[in-house]
């Protein structure tokens, strides 16, 4: 039973990661209509300056949380600025194009790289324990600093589903997604609902980073890993849909840990790619899908 409650724990501490990362992605292929393979640049920048950051702001007398929140706003706020720069110079141009927007992706995707190794350097970053301490639960460890992950990124997902269901923004996103001429026909702004759909795609993937830079290891390729998995995550549950990015996420961390527990992390990897070929033979829009 210790085990079971261990396992779920993990699941729900990896899961919640996978769930900010890939509202974002489907949040933007529901307004926009279009890939995003920069988003996993966005999560990364975000904890490489969390990283870099933190441990200066430490070392200058400030206390740990307060250091890791001035660090991790810092981290945020670079992140929004890539997001916003990509969007203009980019993005704009190519909505609702999926060929163009692909390659835009790939070449913005070859630079990022190259930008990201320069300012940061090739090593790995350690972040220093920001709240220490483990919560028992019928014997089963939790540390206090993935507690801390779990809490704020379920918030967060709950905060964006209530959003998009109550708020006028929210209701804006979800006719654009719908039906982007009709909300455009009714006095939909949809450049700038696409623009900010976009930052807050943005905003999630960067709060994920910024959450996750305590309890892992941060490179510059960091965000590649989570790309692939969120893009598996939103497959799975269907692209576009919301509840469809959350149960997709607990799929793929729920397999990751158990599979990595029993058996092996490749043999996790080779069952999280044969769910999404099994998906995709016989639900083409993913399980939540509508298109």
């Amino acid at each position: 039973m210790q085990h079971v409650i261990q396992l779920g724990a993990t699941a729900l501490q990896i899961g919640a990661v996978y769930i900010l990362f890939s509202l974002g992605l489907t949040l933007i292929f529901g307004v926009m209509r279009i890939v995003n393979f920069v988003h996993g640049h966005i999560f990364a920048i975000a904890a490489l300056v969390v990283a870099s950051l933190l441990p200066r702001l430490v070392e200058g007398g400030f206390a740990a949380p307060t250091a890791y929140v001035l660090a991790s706003l810092a981290g945020i706020g670079a992140a929004l600025g890539l997001g916003a720069l990509i969007y203009f110079f980019g993005f704009r141009h190519f909505q609702r194009d999926l060929v163009g927007s692909f390659i835009l992706s790939i070449g913005f995707v070859l630079m990022l790289d190259g930008v990201l190794l320069s300012l940061f350097g090739g090593s790995v970053r350690g972040v220093p324990e920001i709240f220490p301490g483990t919560l028992s639960v019928a014997g089963a460890q939790i540390t206090m600093q993935r507690l801390f992950l779990c809490a704020v990124a379920f918030l967060m997902a709950a905060i964006l589903y209530w959003a998009l269901a109550h708020t006028k923004l929210g209701k804006a996103l979800r006719a654009v997604a719908y039906d982007h001429e009709a909300a455009m026909m009714v006095g939909v702004p949809y450049g700038r609902i696409a623009f900010l759909g976009f930052l807050i795609a943005s905003f999630l993937a960067a709060l994920a980073g910024a959450l996750l830079a305590p309890v892992t290891i941060v490179s510059p390729v960091i965000g590649t890993d989570y790309l692939i998995k969120g893009f598996i995550a939103v497959i799975i549950g269907g692209l576009g849909s919301v509840p469809g990015a959350i149960l997709g996420s607990f799929f793929v961390a729920c397999i990751e840990t158990v599979g990595g527990y029993y058996l092996d992390s490749s043999y996790a990897s080779i069952a999280i790619f044969t769910l999404v070929i099994v998906v995709l033979l016989f639900w083409p829009k993913g399980v939540l899908g509508r298109g």
